[in-house]
């Protein structure tokens, strides 16, 4: 059986890496080292080393197993494009990921100018979209760096958003997330912040999808903006550039 999610823009998660280190404002309050770090030191626990970097070859098969066509997330639990992962062992992530082909596979990453260094040497296949994160205006060229890579969908997650993306280019880009933040010191995100993007994703026809507005917990703010849940997912271009 898959693991199951309780993202809303996914189904299942994959975890062939657990484990990452901070990069930018919006891992301080990371959910995934807050998780891992509860179980640092339970002998036999799968996050037994915390939130340390750590590879799961048993794992890569896993998509090979789930017969059920689902959309994945992958590495919810860390960032496939992290320094200290082997350039072949992301290779055969991507590997098994145009094998399981009646998936959708979701990656997600802060590290784009590894992203773009790897870029021509792993296959992308029709079933595999590409976003990175962009949590400020300090961040917004990575967005430049993800136009670069030929992915059938690609995709900002600006989540937690902690500030206004008006300089953000969505050129290229095919789907965005926003979300405020949760749990404990969460940094509150503003609804202007949120309805500028919204508005210019309608514009721009990229989909749009607004995940939470956060608090203590993920549900917390609910999910309305502007009276309405906005659940749009992208459609996949028929010719990858």
């Amino acid at each position: 059986m898959a693991d199951r999610s309780a993202i809303e823009w996914t189904e299942a998660t994959w975890n062939p890496v657990t484990g990452c280190t901070q990069v930018s404002p919006g891992c301080a309050h990371c959910y995934a080292k807050t998780f891992a770090e509860r179980w640092r030191g339970v002998p036999g626990h799968p996050y037994e080393q915390g939130f340390e970097l750590k590879l799961w070859p048993e794992r890569l098969d896993q998509p090979l197993r789930w017969r059920r066509p689902r959309t994945i997330f992958v590495n919810s639990m860390s960032d496939l494009f992290h320094e200290e992962i082997p350039d072949v062992f992301v290779e055969e992530i991507f590997r098994v990921m145009g094998e399981a082909d009646w998936h959708v596979f979701q990656i997600l990453t802060k590290r784009h100018e590894r992203l773009l260094e790897l870029c021509d040497q792993l296959p992308w296949p029709p079933n595999v979209w590409m976003g990175v994160s962009i949590e400020n205006r300090r961040f917004v060229h990575r967005a430049d760096y993800l136009r670069q890579v030929p992915a059938a969908v690609r995709f900002i997650s600006a989540e937690p958003l902690l500030g206004p993306l008006e300089d953000l280019n969505l050129g290229g880009v095919d789907w965005l997330i926003a979300g405020g933040e949760s749990g404990p010191g969460h940094r509150p995100v503003r609804e202007e912040w949120l309805i500028e993007l919204r508005d210019r994703c309608s514009e721009e026809d990229v989909a749009f999808f607004f995940k939470q507005w956060g608090g203590a917990r993920p549900k917390s703010g609910g999910r309305l903006l502007d009276g309405r849940s906005w659940d749009e997912m992208p459609a996949e271009r028929s010719t990858v550039v």
